[in-house]
């Protein structure tokens, strides 16, 4: 799919377009506070987003928690389901997740980017006003590599070729020895979940982004987020593999900007109520 036709350009037209002073970090002339958690992808942890939050506009308190076991520097205990990784946020995150805050996960974050939403709306509590997604399957192909099944020189060629893990890692064995229990167990998770088939309520919109040569997560396995959401801000493809921010975030960054600004726009009508 190219980022310049179909559901790349779909646009809500409920939604209020943003406008400049948004693009700047405001509504009205006053500067747009929210709160923006960002999840990492799997086998990673807070580092590859780690210059993110001087990023974005002011007034935007940009979070890059970790999940635990990241590795033989984090005493935490590794968690292996999606439900569970969801549990510990709940608890970690606490009151942080009022008032007015949006979700963002790549990857393994994406899962649970979504669950933690889905389970905020189970339990009656405030939902994020907007829900970021990244090179995350809607549904699964029955046919795809289960790569936390491969024997450990596959997976580790595997890893290569998604990118997003230093080259050093691949070809140290000591290090590679490390962390691939952790690579391999985030693999497990992700690649075990499965999103809900009811879809997202319009009080979250929600936006998908992928790279348009992710040979991991295909452009054309997104698509069908849109049937998972009843307010879809649409798919946004940049040019690049499953890591495709990771020379330069800009462009999805100031995509995040403009679809949240556009969801707090909306979301200014029902002001949020802490719980």
């Amino acid at each position: 799919m190219a980022a310049g036709g179909g559901l790349a350009d779909h646009v809500d037209p409920g939604v209020p377009q943003l406008s400049s002073e948004v693009l700047a970090g405001t509504v009205d002339g006053v500067t747009m506070e929210l709160r923006l958690f960002v999840f990492h992808h799997a086998g990673g942890s807070h580092l590859m987003y780690r210059e993110w939050p001087e990023r974005f506009p002011s007034g935007w308190d940009v979070r890059t928690p970790d999940a635990p076991g990241r590795g033989p520097w984090d005493d935490r205990p590794p968690l292996g389901e999606v439900g569970a990784v969801v549990d510990h946020f709940l608890h970690e995150l606490g009151d942080q997740l009022t008032g007015r805050f949006a979700l963002f996960g790549h990857s393994m974050g994406a899962a649970i980017a979504y669950e933690l939403t889905r389970r905020l709306l189970a339990e009656g509590r405030t939902p994020p006003f907007w829900l970021g997604l990244s090179a995350s399957f809607a549904t699964r192909p029955a046919d795809t590599v289960q790569r936390h099944l491969l024997s450990d020189a596959a997976l580790r060629r595997e890893v290569a070729a998604m990118g997003g893990t230093p080259p050093e890692v691949l070809e140290d064995p000591g290090l590679w020895a490390m962390l691939a229990p952790t690579i391999r167990r985030d693999l497990r998770l992700g690649e075990t979940w499965r999103p809900s088939p009811d879809p997202l309520p319009p009080a979250v919109p929600l936006s998908v982004f992928g790279g348009k040569r992710d040979t991991a997560v295909p452009p054309d396995q997104l698509t069908g987020w849109s049937e998972l959401s009843e307010r879809f801000l649409g798919l946004h493809l940049f040019d690049g593999d499953h890591f495709y921010f990771r020379d330069d975030p800009t462009a999805l960054i100031e995509r995040i900007v403009k679809d949240a600004g556009r969801s707090h726009a909306l979301a200014q009508a029902t002001p949020a109520v802490p719980r």
